[in-house]
């Protein structure tokens, strides 16, 4: 038998997938990782879909003005090529590291391809981040260049270090134009050549549009040729984590281990060809690669982007309708700001609805079920791996539980104690079994081996997550194992009681911690952020405490209660460490239980 390339070879993986994207048990039964030596997906996989069907669109911005920019994946070839060409013009080598802060603009995507033809590593940054964060970034990344946008330049004037400054949407004095890219000679084996700089449409500058493109005539190919072969092993991307509890740490992954990986982020939204996708999440966190690159354009879709200042959610519904959104990925927050609209002014609800980043509580799902006639379907995963756990399409779903392990991933609930496996314990993926290692998993913590190897332990990647599973396999979310307590000898999962609290109406959001007793050792604590038209005070607690006793066991109920903001990291997950010291050490408005 002929040995299929690694091109072939990733096609036919998900091939099979999207053959059974309702048929869960024969998807999760027959998937295997494609396992190549040497891969590029930007190379062998993007570039091939532009050779196969170009003039689909790959990407596709609105811009709150109005305003907005279509690209195929043709365009984008060509434009990444050239950004390729102009990087390795000023100095951007294979294995060199750059730190990445754009906003959702074309010349994220583009940077993200011409890295990935350059075989160099991105540190993906929000542009939340300030100066501290960027300067730990460039010393522990270890970066040789920064692409950001040029209002934020700024940030990097006290930032130390010998690394090249690239700013796109006009330069200051020390810094390379990006747009430049455009119409810089560039050298493709050993040749020199200009590249043209007829416009496609998009706009100049730091938004939706980027440097001088191609429209796509004949003879104006902006080749591109590669130093040398892309390795698996190679690494592609270096994300520090949002650090809830601790420094950030750095998570490593491969050419491998994002873009096959993502396969089962492809399944679990339930993407197919000539989809369009909307997720909304922020650039320079792992879900934005998740679901804004690689699962969609695993799956040949269009990546659309509405960009807001301020979220409104009759606009992002009304451009929904127009840009024909068919799948659709919003973390809990943004499901429970769309809840408080009349979700039914969207004329055409998206095929797919997902919900990611945290568990999303059961009431924001029936809301959406009712107004749309789609259920919402949540997973599970982390920065270090692609969907571990998910409700995949057309499956019965469980109310609370997050699904069952994916396609390429077997779960393991160990017991935090014992450390034997059992049916509630902390989520781990099982390294040695006889698919050995699933692909889509970091390499390990960069330059924390003992980080690295306490994760893995045992021939067990262990999340930190502790969840359940019931005799049909579904997984159900407690919490993160720091956040799990004990009151009156009980266990109680913050998650549980949150979720609870959210049901009633003067509720937007809650975090559950543990407050000191005298008597149970611990109670639980509710930190709450009040609806529109609620007010801070004892009516309100009152009423909150009576509907914890209606629904809630007695050793489940909110024994105290704070209204309060709560601290979130700038991805937005709230940072219960930081609730549980302010607890400890008191001074907030507290009400308690009139028992």
């Amino acid at each position: 038998m002929t040995p299929m390339n690694p091109a072939q070879d990733f096609r036919a993986a998900r091939d099979f997938l999207l053959g059974h994207r309702e048929d869960y048990a024969a998807a999760y039964e027959g998937f295997r990782w494609p396992r190549p030596e040497r891969f590029n997906w930007a190379l062998d996989w993007f570039d091939g879909i532009a050779g196969r069907a170009g003039d689909r669109t790959a990407l596709h911005i609105v811009e709150e003005d109005g305003g907005e920019i279509r690209l195929t994946f043709e365009e984008l070839r060509r434009r990444s090529n050239r950004a390729a060409n102009w990087l390795r013009e000023h100095g951007v080598r294979a294995g060199d590291r750059i730190v990445v802060m754009l906003g959702n603009q074309v010349e994220l995507w583009e940077t993200a391809l011409a890295a990935m033809k350059l075989r160099a590593v991105v540190i993906p940054a929000t542009p939340l981040l300030g100066p501290l964060d960027l300067a730990d970034r460039i010393e522990r990344g270890r970066a040789r260049h920064v692409i950001v946008r040029a209002g934020d330049t700024g940030k990097f004037a006290d930032v130390a270090g010998d690394y090249t400054r690239i700013a796109v949407g006009g330069a200051p004095g020390g810094w390379l134009a990006y747009e430049d890219a455009g119409t810089a000679a560039i050298t493709v084996d050993g040749t020199a050549g200009t590249a043209r700089g007829a416009t496609d449409g998009g706009a100049s500058g730091g938004g939706a549009g980027g440097h001088g493109a191609t429209d796509g005539r004949a003879g104006d190919d902006e080749p591109f040729t590669p130093d040398g072969p892309t390795l698996a092993t190679d690494p592609l991307m270096l994300y520090f984590t949002s650090g809830t509890t601790a420094r950030p740490k750095l998570v490593e992954h491969t050419h491998v281990s994002y873009p096959i990986g993502h396969l089962s982020t492809m399944y679990w939204i339930g993407l197919k060809p000539g989809d369009v996708h909307l997720n909304i999440s922020s650039p320079g966190w792992a879900k934005h690669a998740w679901s804004n690159l690689f699962a969609p354009w695993n799956a040949e879709a269009t990546v659309f982007v509405h960009n807001y200042t301020r979220f409104d959610a009759a606009r992002l519904m009304a451009e929904m309708d127009s840009c024909g959104i068919t799948t659709f990925c919003a973390p809990p927050t943004v499901w429970r700001m769309l809840i408080q609209a009349d979700l039914t002014q969207l004329r055409t609800p998206p095929r797919e609805a997902i919900a990611a980043g945290e568990p999303l509580n059961p009431e924001v799902i029936e809301h959406v079920r009712r107004a749309w006639g789609v259920t919402i379907r949540d997973g599970f995963g982390q920065t270090e791996t692609a969907v571990q756990v998910a409700n995949s399409p057309g499956q019965p779903l469980k109310p609370g539980s997050m699904g069952r392990p994916t396609p390429g991933f077997r779960v393991v609930l160990l017991d935090p104690v014992t450390g034997r496996p059992g049916t509630e314990g902390e989520i781990c993926l099982d390294l040695t079994g006889p698919e050995g290692r699933p692909v889509g998993l970091m390499t390990g913590y960069e330059g924390d081996e003992e980080r690295t190897a306490e994760a893995t332990a045992g021939g067990y990647y262990r999340t930190g997550d502790i969840g359940s599973r019931d005799a049909d396999g579904y997984i159900t979310y407690i919490g993160r194992s720091d956040d799990v307590f004990k009151a009156s000898d009980y266990k109680i999962s913050p998650f549980e009681l949150e979720s609870a609290l959210l049901e009633h109406e003067a509720v937007a959001e809650a975090a559950v911690v543990p407050a000191p007793d005298p008597v149970r050792l611990a109670v639980p604590k509710a930190y709450i952020v009040l609806a529109e038209g609620w007010e801070p005070g004892p009516d309100t607690a009152k009423a909150l405490f009576a509907h914890s006793r209606a629904v809630l066991a007695p050793y489940k109920r909110i024994r105290r209660l704070e209204f309060a903001d709560l601290p979130k990291t700038v991805s937005g997950k709230i940072r219960r460490i930081e609730l549980r010291e302010r607890t400890a050490q008191g001074g907030g408005i507290e009400f308690h239980e009139e028992i």
